[in-house]
């Protein structure tokens, strides 16, 4: 039989960063693009699908409206899981977990955005 003793190629999954580069999820999860506006360059909503984690999507989006910065929804198991987000709904801001397991309102999520870029418009880290 063929299918025996051969061995499976193995294939690098490509996944597309917030502004639309492609990356290995290995490197959207340590670094984003580097495109920011405002200090920031990914904001992403970790989720299964289910109510909460829609009105956290639909509250990121209204918190950054105008800026001109686009909010990602991941469902994905495994993406999610390279986070370390154990709970759901999860927030990430620039690939780092921010928030998990509750339902930010838009103000706070804005707050947060805020308070992550200092005066010039970088990210403290």
């Amino acid at each position: 039989m063929a299918l025996f003793g051969k061995k499976k190629e193995e294939t690098k999954a490509e996944t597309t960063c917030c502004c639309g580069n492609s990356q290995s999820a290995s490197e959207v999860t340590s670094t984003c693009c580097g495109e920011k506006v405002n200090g920031i360059c990914c904001i992403k909503v970790l989720g299964s699908g289910c109510k909460s984690c829609h009105q956290l999507y639909e509250n990121s989006l209204k918190a950054v409206e105008g800026l001109g910065i686009e909010v990602e929804y991941v469902t994905d198991l495994q993406k999610i899981m390279e986070y370390g987000a154990m709970s759901m709904p999860a927030l990430v801001i620039n690939e780092k977990v921010v928030s998990v397991g509750r339902v930010l309102k838009s103000a706070e999520i804005s707050a947060m955005i805020s308070d992550m870029t200092d005066k010039s418009g970088c990210i403290d880290e």
